[in-house]
């Protein structure tokens, strides 16, 4: 597939490669073909081979790998392009590449000054909006070319932000890695068994899977997708990042918004007497694959390859709850009549 993707390598290794000159660079910002991405691509390159960051999800998706450029149709002039909400600066829903996501490095500090200091060498300017977890940079706002913004993310929120919304979303540019698109988490293992060779395909066709539960903000997000021309593959999957090291689960709460949220509560209220406290969802690696073995273990041997699978509560004590999202259940309290184990 790599022959066919030579005008995504040039593109990422434009982002991504620390041997740029100044030349080039000066070129992409300052030259007869310098355009809005190529002054995007120079910030980036600031971001990842300056700072160590990685630039991520939209801009990857829709410059790097899709080569889309969309202006606003009814907004000729890019001065409106800019939409301010709570003070916050946004890039009109219309326009593509929209904005540059990057996470800040956490094994070194960054330096906002600095990084300002950077872009005012090439003649782009910067406003600077602080927040609890982020920096949002308003850039190019009086250029020709037309503004964007740029999300700086800190490190410690990136637990946060794990939860990807879509398969084709879920890339990401590192430093030095000059011909290769990385993924912001791993869903090439089962149960996705989405790679790298899929999501670019995707783009391309501008299809896309949704990854995670849909709720209000998610179900905007898929709006915004469709209006600009992407069609929703398949049926929505829930995935979970892996446990950090040494660690067998982790538990997600899930948004109280979220269609799977109400799908089970619908269910479980008409149990007399039960009290919602909360809907966690569960990610034991170990266990899935011990599941998803024994589910076509079990379905060879049925017809039509049906294993018959079935979604069940289970009800257990304190102890019960602490064990089961580790160990799984212990099958040796089955009984015919109802108990399916403890």
């Amino acid at each position: 597939m790599r022959k066919d993707c030579r005008d995504i390598e040039e593109r990422i290794a434009r982002v991504t490669d620390s041997s740029r000159t100044l030349v080039d660079l000066y070129n992409s910002v300052k030259g007869s073909k310098a355009t809005r991405e190529t002054r995007m691509e120079a910030v980036g390159w600031i971001a990842v081979c300056k700072f160590n960051c990685k630039v991520e999800g939209g801009f990857v998706r829709d410059w790097i790998v899709g080569h889309y450029a969309v202006r606003p149709a009814s907004k000729p002039n890019p001065k409106d392009w800019i939409e301010l909400r709570n003070g916050v600066p946004y890039m009109n829903m219309e326009l593509v590449p929209a904005d540059l996501d990057c996470h800040l490095p956490s094994h070194a500090y960054f330096d906002i000054d600095r990084f300002e200091d950077e872009l005012y060498k090439f003649g782009i300017s910067c406003k600077v909006l602080r927040e609890d977890w982020r920096y949002v940079l308003l850039l190019d706002e009086n250029a020709d070319t037309g503004p964007f913004t740029m999300d700086l993310i800190e490190p410690h929120v990136a637990l946060t932000h794990d939860r990807i919304d879509f398969d084709v979303s879920n890339l990401a540019l590192e430093k030095d890695y000059t011909h290769e698109l990385g993924m912001r988490i791993d869903i090439e293992q089962k149960p996705y068994s989405i790679d790298l060779e899929s999501i670019v395909d995707n783009i391309k066709n501008k299809r896309f899977r949704i990854l995670r539960p849909i709720d209000a903000h998610l179900q905007q997000r898929i709006d915004k997708m469709i209006k600009r021309g992407w069609t929703q593959m398949g049926e929505p999957l829930s995935v979970i990042p892996s446990p950090p090291p040494k660690h067998y689960v982790v538990l997600v709460p899930l948004s109280s918004s979220a269609i799977l949220y109400n799908a089970v509560s619908t269910e479980i209220k008409k149990i007399s007497g039960v009290q919602i406290i909360s809907i966690e969802e569960i990610k034991n690696p170990y266990l899935e694959e011990t599941y998803e073995g024994m589910r076509k273990l079990i379905g060879k041997q049925c017809k039509n390859l049906d294993p018959n699978e079935q979604l069940l509560f289970h009800g257990t004590k304190s102890a019960g709850i602490e064990g089961i999202p580790e160990d799984g259940y212990d099958d040796r309290y089955f009984v015919a009549s109802g108990a399916w184990g403890k």
